[in-house]
């Protein structure tokens, strides 16, 4: 199972972004099944909505919530609460709200591998980072 952050979907679906080639690549190559959280598809698609990219914010909200291509986890509130303490212990080293719930996710769940261009995921220590 590969983890999948915010700023990988967002290179997928943006042929602009630096990284659209690399996480295109990635994702042909990949076998492994997908999986996300409520808090990136939420950061993902106001993502999308803020860099003007309306009509790709409706297309990656049917993938990701309408398909069933993808495993959406919904965090628990346990998994909030954890991840709240994550983030008043790493906010200074920039790791948002979102990034603090992925790292619960990761763990709880033992998902080896992220699919990222945050290097926020490399920080956590405890997850493979793709594409290298």
């Amino acid at each position: 199972m590969v983890f999948v952050d915010t700023g990988a979907w967002f290179a997928l679906h943006v042929p602009t972004d630096p990284n659209h080639q690399r996480a295109v690549d990635w994702l042909q190559d990949n076998e492994e099944p997908l999986v996300t959280t409520d808090f990136v598809i939420d950061e993902t698609l106001t993502l999308l909505l803020v860099r003007k990219e309306r009509r790709r914010a409706l297309e990656v909200g049917r993938l990701l919530i309408e398909s069933g291509s993808v495993r959406v986890h919904f965090l628990s509130p346990e998994d909030f609460h954890r991840a709240w303490i994550l983030f008043q212990r790493h906010h200074a080293a920039g790791w948002s709200f979102t990034d603090c719930t992925s790292k619960i996710v990761l763990d709880s769940l033992k998902i080896p591998t992220a699919f990222a261009f945050d290097d926020h995921f490399r920080q956590f220590g405890t997850v493979n980072v793709v594409p290298n």
